[in-house]
């Protein structure tokens, strides 16, 4: 169940940081509020994640899950651009999360 939690927490700061860009700079009420309840869920569900799984892998693939989502929202979404190098760095992210999960006992 750990593992549920953890997902849905990465994918909830998703939303919580697309909310924080549609916000308009805490002047928009809907998506402003939508962003502080974000942040509360993905908190509660990141701790409740890490009542079974190990605080340092859990904390780098939450902030993956993140951090990637993030990035794909913008690109497929906002229309930000894509090049090499930003690819890269993405596929650097994922490869440390995956890095950190098999690695640990």
């Amino acid at each position: 169940m750990g593992w549920v939690y953890l997902i849905a927490a990465g994918l909830i700061e998703v939303v919580m940081a697309l909310s924080l860009k549609l916000s308009d700079g805490w002047t928009r009420p809907g998506p402003s509020a939508l962003a502080i309840a974000a942040a509360a869920a993905s908190i509660f569900a990141l701790t409740k994640a890490l009542g079974q799984l190990p605080l340092g892998p859990a904390y780098a693939i939450w902030t993956g899950i993140g951090s990637v989502g993030v990035v794909l929202v913008g690109v497929l979404w906002l229309g930000e651009s894509v090049s090499a190098v930003r690819l890269l760095c993405i596929a650097l992210i994922v490869a440390g999360t995956v890095g950190l999960r098999a690695i640990e006992p």
